[in-house]
């Protein structure tokens, strides 16, 4: 009688905490849909689709290297739990690509840049049949990246079709203004200040897109090495080419610019720090860079700013 009520106990604490955590999963909203994504560049834009119709979370925040990131436990209860995950994809998420592959076999994932046409791609330098997988530095790149996505969505909950389209409709004419506003804003730098030099190299998108030379010490992956030589010659170019400033990124460690700023210094020039770029991350919810196209605006202010 005493095992049989224990047993008892057991099997009700084990349907407690089933229907616990079941609640907690759905936020207290039975049938809205979840969306997982792993940037915020994607969440931000997905939220502004879907309005009240799904939950978005991402699970990259501010100041989140995405090249280097490994996924939590907490991490991996929420992609699990997911009605759909979105992610960059082309090795972006470089940690995260086999738990990202074996979701796929199990629910609706989507690879954002991967699914844009690759003529519009830029390979990447160093990599054999690789492309660069920051495309939402070119805002009109990101349009048609992210309207692949929405008709994913689409595809997915087919109810809130008319919704999540009309939603998106609004969104696109905002991405399309940000495009051009950034146009005009680079054009104000002088040309022969037109050089945009980070850390890694983050920004070609936005270098081919709004005609601005773009330089990174390190690669395309924050996990490149680079060496005193190529410290040297960056710094030779700032001196040669009397670059005013350069800039160091929310998600990557000030190191390797400082050294190219010391470098320049010992060749009797003086670069200054033009201000912190958001590159592989948003900025915080509260800031004027807590949202993709505010990230954009921000990053433009800073570098036309420092460099005009």
């Amino acid at each position: 009688m005493q095992l049989k009520f224990f047993s008892g106990l057991i099997l009700i604490a084990i349907l407690l905490t089933a229907c616990g955590d079941n609640e907690n999963q759905q936020d207290g909203k039975p049938g809205k849909l979840k969306v997982v994504t792993t940037t915020g560049m994607i969440a931000d834009v997905l939220r502004e689709v879907a309005g009240d119709s799904a939950t978005v979370t991402e699970i990259m925040g501010p100041g989140v290297d995405p090249h280097v990131y490994k996924a939590s436990q907490g991490d991996l209860k929420k992609l699990t739990g997911a009605d759909m995950i979105f992610y960059n994809g082309l090795h972006l998420e470089g940690k995260m690509g086999e738990v990202l592959e074996k979701l796929a076999r199990q629910k609706p994932v989507f690879a954002v840049a991967e699914s844009v046409d690759t003529s519009r791609l830029l390979h990447a330098p160093g990599y054999q049949d690789a492309f660069d997988p920051h495309i939402w530095f070119d805002v009109s790149l990101w349009q048609a990246a992210m309207e692949n996505a929405v008709n994913f969505l689409v595809g997915q909950d087919t109810a809130n079709a008319e919704y999540y389209r009309k939603n998106w409709e609004a969104y696109r004419a905002r991405m399309e203004d940000v495009h051009e506003e950034t146009r005009r804003k680079v054009r104000q730098i002088p040309s022969s200040q037109r050089v945009l030099i980070t850390a890694h190299d983050a920004f070609h998108y936005f270098g081919n897109a709004y005609n601005i030379e773009v330089r990174g010490l390190q690669g395309i992956s924050t996990l490149s090495e680079y060496g005193v030589r190529d410290v040297q010659n960056l710094a030779e170019f700032i001196t040669e080419n009397k670059i005013k400033a350069v800039f160091v990124e929310t998600s990557v460690s000030e190191k390797a610019i400082n050294a190219v700023v010391k470098g320049a210094r010992e060749r009797g020039h003086i670069v200054k720090i033009g201000g912190s770029l958001y590159s592989d991350a948003m900025g915080p919810d509260d800031t004027a860079a807590g949202t993709y196209l505010g990230m954009v605006r921000t990053n433009v202010n800073t570098i036309v700013n420092s460099l005009k």
